[in-house]
């Protein structure tokens, strides 16, 4: 039988904090997987911040998410880029590197790809 469930962010199960203070992912588990709020503050880069604790070239994880707020740019490893901000859904592929515009830290909801992200 189905069952009502509560979780909210300001109680996660997980957070994970990013290399120098710059953001932290905070997790909820659900049934259907973990949900990801990540806070990049202003001057995070994931080529700075995560991948230090990833071990890998680019971000390989897969990103399906929401910006709250801020801003967030992106650049794949073949070149692409694309820019997110408050309102923007997005979804990106392993391969990339991202990092924060301006001088407000963006706020993601990320469904897919948060369970072993900036995981040490």
């Amino acid at each position: 039988m189905s069952r009502l469930v509560r979780k909210n962010f300001d109680s996660p199960e997980e957070t994970r904090p990013f290399e120098a203070g710059k953001g932290k992912l905070d997790l909820v588990n659900l049934d259907a997987g973990p949900v990801g709020r990540a806070v990049f503050e202003p001057g995070w880069q994931w080529s700075e911040h995560v991948k230090p604790i990833a071990g890998t070239e680019s971000c390989q994880a897969p990103h399906m998410g929401y910006c709250v707020s801020g801003h967030l740019a992106v650049a794949m490893d073949d070149g692409e880029k694309q820019e997110y901000g408050p309102g923007d859904f997005m979804i990106v592929p392993p391969g990339h590197d991202a990092w924060t515009v301006g001088d407000e830290p963006c706020v993601m909801i990320d469904w897919q790809g948060v369970a072993d992200y900036a995981k040490r």
